[in-house]
């Protein structure tokens, strides 16, 4: 078995002995700030619900073209629907991955009500015909995995010295939502590997299931390392809006995932949370001891931060589906 490069956090832990809690907290807070990267166990969710999962995807992905291209992102200004392998980008290349993603399930905004351009986020998903169990399956699913972030939420708040409930105001009513279905083919001959390039996640916090095949890989101050499946973990990550909120005393951390080799192919599901679109992202007052940790936000001109939540989300969908911004957002500016 291989062995963990990441910490290994158990949730169950939460509802330990005092004992068991306290350093449950410690070892979240430690792994957070140091590496903004670990494996989480004790979720509660069975081995069974995640290989299903995982099989929902394949069909899916197995689907004859046509019918993927039916749902095809680029038809939807809320940015929902199927990806082919090379049509989202990162860091201005193409990633060699086909995905399938939703977000919360709504109704468009009225035109005559919309303000910001953020506002044109809100919407329906897209759902493929030919598997009409996927739209009850995966919001059921995402439902799950949003309570379980709402769970670590409030434990880093604890971690944070903060009264409880310090992030309810900014993800009141409903959080945002947002899952990928992601498919990885082998690398053809000659490719770049970018299976995803390097980036940081815009939301508070990231929940990624692998199948068997290795391929996430993070960075830190010993170089990129491998977070290798581990049997019945997800793997966790901060998020920008996360750093932003603690000033910088947890860590964002830059991640890739690099492609399959040839022949081999790669599944995974990837849950992100965010505040709510209409919120602005919390600045915690910490502690002297932990406000003397805390190293800011990290800048990069490439990428701005926004504590305007929609406005963070809409830069990042902006920036990785030049289609769907040609189409839909053309008046926008590059953000």
């Amino acid at each position: 078995m291989t062995t963990p490069s990441l910490p290994i956090i158990d949730l169950a832990a939460l509802k330990g002995t005092p004992a068991a809690r306290s350093q449950m907290l410690a070892q979240l807070g430690q792994a957070a700030r140091e590496v903004g990267f670990f494996y989480l166990v004790g979720h509660d969710l069975s081995e069974s619900a995640r290989q299903e999962t995982l099989a929902l995807a394949a069909r899916f992905f197995a689907l004859p073209l046509e019918e993927k291209l039916a749902v095809q992102m680029v038809h939807s200004p809320h940015f929902r629907g199927y990806n082919q392998v090379g049509a989202e980008l990162t860091r201005a290349r193409p990633d060699l991955r086909e995905q399938f993603d939703i977000m919360n399930e709504a109704q468009a905004l009225p035109v005559a009500h919309i303000r910001e351009p953020w506002q044109r986020l809100i919407g329906p998903n897209q759902w493929p015909a030919a598997l009409p169990e996927m739209k009850t399956r995966l919001l059921a699913w995402q439902d799950r995995l949003s309570d379980i972030t709402l769970t670590l939420l409030d434990a880093f708040a604890e971690v944070l010295g903060q009264p409880a409930g310090v992030f309810d105001e900014s993800i009141r009513g409903a959080p945002y939502q947002h899952m990928k279905l992601i498919h990885y083919p082998g690398q053809p001959e000659g490719s770049s590997g970018q299976g995803v390039g390097a980036h940081k996640d815009p939301g508070y916090l990231t929940l990624v299931m692998q199948d068997d095949h290795s391929g996430l890989e993070v960075e830190t101050a010993d170089g990129w390392i491998p977070a290798p499946p581990l049997p019945g973990a997800l793997v966790v990550n901060i998020g920008e809006l996360l750093e932003l909120a603690s000033d910088g005393y947890l860590k964002a951390t830059l991640h890739r995932v690099v492609s399959p080799p040839p022949g081999v192919s790669r599944l995974s599901c990837a849950f992100f949370m965010a505040a709510r679109l209409d919120a602005t992202v919390p600045l915690l007052s910490l502690s002297p001891e932990l406000a003397a940790l805390a190293e800011g936000p990290q800048s990069d001109p490439a990428n701005p931060l926004f504590y305007q939540v929609g406005e963070n989300v809409l830069k990042g969908r902006l920036r990785s589906h030049p289609d769907v911004a040609a189409r839909h957002y053309a008046d926008e500016p590059q953000r």
